[in-house]
């Protein structure tokens, strides 16, 4: 493939860091890039009042007008981003702008707020601990708010953090089937942010092992657990700044769509945001403080192996020493100064009683000044 024929969209090359994708250059704007094979969306509908509440499965796309009719509070949840047809469909539905659409389905977006007059867009991101608490999954939320209705469309179907939401609607606890849409917009967004709570608890309980870890028993390992966790702290910082600018602008810029009752609960939410971001920027200098106290240990563990060395290598250079004066081998018929004790008769038990004292000596001296205690 020439430089030329890249496709229509593509990752730059700095993709695994950035997340994001690029059109190709002079592309027709709203266009929609999904499979031809995708599997239509699951749409499901929850239908609500002061008095009333149905769940729905819907089948037909068409049938949602009949919801959009009524005077109750309609939640349109996609589940998955489903084919073109599927998009034509409740295009027509709601009489979504294409760049509207566009946002929506070419992921990943950055979380924001786009205002289409009768319809609000909001763009977040998810995020949601593993089941075998092995990381934690990411994925766009989008939210697209009417008179009196919500358009949620999610990336992944398997799993999201919207389970307190349907019970309280379902139960009728609390205001949320007193409210209108607008404040179901915002218990989703609020569960959206409370979700990256868990996730940062499950990173604080990680960076708790890692420090004793990294003080008892630092391996190739250990780094390579704290470049894991720095890496991924930086894609949940990623996802939350740009989402409490998002809640902000919801909140600096307003909307006929959103009441000011609604609005206090949005600082609520937008305080959490602050709360996150917080922990996120303390749980990455931990972790960075982890790297210089994993160098720090090495380096000690290092020192400490070098001074050993250096301990035995002084107890055992005067042993070769007088081994080596006696391995000279002078010929003693040649003068009687060469190597007088190799003919006495106590020579060499002699030579092993000096090696001997001399190594107690320096073992002796060396347990005396201590060095013992930082080596064993």
């Amino acid at each position: 493939m020439s430089k030329l024929d890249f496709p229509s969209t593509y990752r730059s090359p700095e993709t695994s860091r950035l997340e994001y994708f690029y059109d190709r250059p002079g592309t027709m704007p709203g266009q929609l890039h999904l499979s031809e094979d995708a599997p239509p969306a699951e749409l499901v509908s929850i239908d609500y009042d002061r008095d009333s509440f149905s769940r729905t499965i819907i089948k037909d796309p068409e049938t949602i007008n009949e919801y959009l009719k009524t005077h109750t509070v309609s939640w349109i949840d996609v589940l998955g981003l489903g084919n073109n047809a599927t998009w034509e469909a409740l295009g027509s539905i709601f009489n979504l702008h294409q760049m509207l659409v566009e946002d929506i389905v070419n992921v990943p977006q950055r979380p924001k707020v786009e205002d289409y007059q009768d319809q609000l867009l909001i763009i977040a991101t998810m995020v949601i601990l593993n089941p075998d608490r092995n990381g934690f999954v990411k994925e766009q939320v989008s939210l697209v708010l009417g008179k009196n209705y919500l358009l949620t469309v999610q990336e992944e179907p398997e799993q999201d953090c919207f389970h307190g939401v349907r019970k309280r609607i379902e139960l009728d606890r609390g205001i949320v089937r007193k409210q209108g849409a607008d404040y179901l917009a915002y218990c989703l967004l609020d569960a959206i942010v409370d979700g990256f709570f868990p996730v940062l608890e499950y990173y604080g309980e990680l960076i708790e092992e890692l420090e004793n870890e990294v003080i008892t028993r630092p391996t190739r390992s250990t780094l390579e657990k704290i470049y894991k966790i720095r890496r991924e702290l930086l894609t949940i910082r990623r996802a939350i700044w740009p989402q409490r600018d998002a809640i902000n602008s919801l909140i600096r810029d307003g909307s006929d769509l959103i009441s000011n009752d609604v609005q206090v609960y949005l600082r609520d939410c937008y305080d959490h945001t602050v709360q996150v971001m917080d922990m996120v920027e303390t749980y990455r200098e931990l972790a960075t403080g982890l790297m210089d106290v994993y160098l720090s240990a090495v380096s000690n563990k290092m020192n400490e192996i070098m001074k050993l060395l250096t301990v035995v290598s002084a107890i055992f250079i005067p042993l070769t020493f007088i081994a080596g004066v006696y391995g000279m081998n002078f010929d003693r018929s040649k003068s009687p100064l060469n190597m007088p004790e190799l003919g006495w008769y106590w020579g060499y038990p002699f030579c092993l009683a000096l090696m001997g004292i001399t190594a107690g000596s320096l073992v002796f001296f060396f347990w005396k000044r201590g060095w013992f205690k930082s080596v064993i």
